[in-house]
């Protein structure tokens, strides 16, 4: 599970829900970045979040990930 870390970056893993959206925790990730450019279970640490304004998600995901990258677990504090 994310938490935000002392930066204010979420980190966690990338996962997959029924509706194919990639998210992690609280946030949706940008789907082209996270299918390209990630695996599922990737752990990873979210530099930038903005509101999501997809009507489709929106409702269950209202932040999005646009800017992360892999993290290493053994940074965590």
């Amino acid at each position: 599970m994310p938490r935000e870390t002392k930066e204010g970056l979420y980190r966690g893993v990338i996962e997959q829900d029924a509706d194919g959206n990639y998210f992690c925790g609280p946030l949706i990730l940008d789907y082209k970045l996270a299918k390209y450019y990630f695996k599922l279970g990737d752990y990873i640490s979210v530099k930038k979040v903005v509101s999501n304004t997809s009507a489709k998600s929106a409702a269950t995901y209202p932040q999005k990930g646009v800017k992360f990258s892999l993290a290493d677990k053994r940074n965590e504090d």
